[in-house]
C-alpha cells in the first residue's frame, strides 16, 4: 500500500513539475540565467491575488462551490512567487560570490605562472 502511494506521489509530482506553467516558470528562475528574474516575478502575486478575490466574491454571491479550489490554487501560486523573490536574491548573491572567488583564484594562478621563479643558489661542491 505504501509503495502504491509512493509511486502515485512521484508520478503526480513529475506531472506537476513538467506541465504546470508556474512550476516551469519557477524552474526557469532557479537557473543561473534566471536568478535575476526572481524579484520581477514577484509582480505576478498581484494578478493571482486579484483572481482569488474575484473568485471569492463570486462564491459569496452564490457562485459554484468548485471555485474554492481555484481560490486555493491562486493563493498557493501567489505564495510560491512571494517566496521565490527573496530566495532568488540570496541564490544570486551566493553564485556571484562563488564566481568572484573563482575569478580571483584564476588571476592568481595566471600571475603565478607568468612570474619568474627564484633560483636557489647552490655553491659548487655542496651535495644535498
Amino acid at each position: 500500500m505504501i509503495r502504491l502511494l509512493w509511486a502515485a506521489s512521484v508520478h503526480t509530482r513529475y506531472f506537476l513539475r513538467r506541465y504546470m506553467p508556474t512550476n516551469r516558470l519557477l524552474d526557469a528562475i532557479r537557473t543561473r540565467r534566471g536568478l535575476k528574474w526572481g524579484v520581477p516575478a514577484m509582480l505576478l502575486i498581484g494578478p493571482y491575488l486579484l483572481a482569488a478575490s474575484i473568485c471569492t466574491n463570486l462564491i459569496k454571491d452564490g457562485g459554484p462551490g468548485w471555485l474554492n479550489i481555484l481560490v486555493i490554487l491562486f493563493i498557493w501560486n501567489a505564495l510560491k512567487f512571494l517566496i521565490m523573490g527573496p530566495v532568488s536574491v540570496i541564490l544570486l548573491a551566493r553564485v556571484r560570490i562563488h564566481e568572484a572567488v573563482q575569478r580571483r583564484q584564476a588571476r592568481r594562478a595566471q600571475a603565478a605562472a607568468t612570474e619568474p621563479q627564484p633560483v636557489e643558489y647552490q655553491p659548487a661542491g655542496v651535495m644535498h
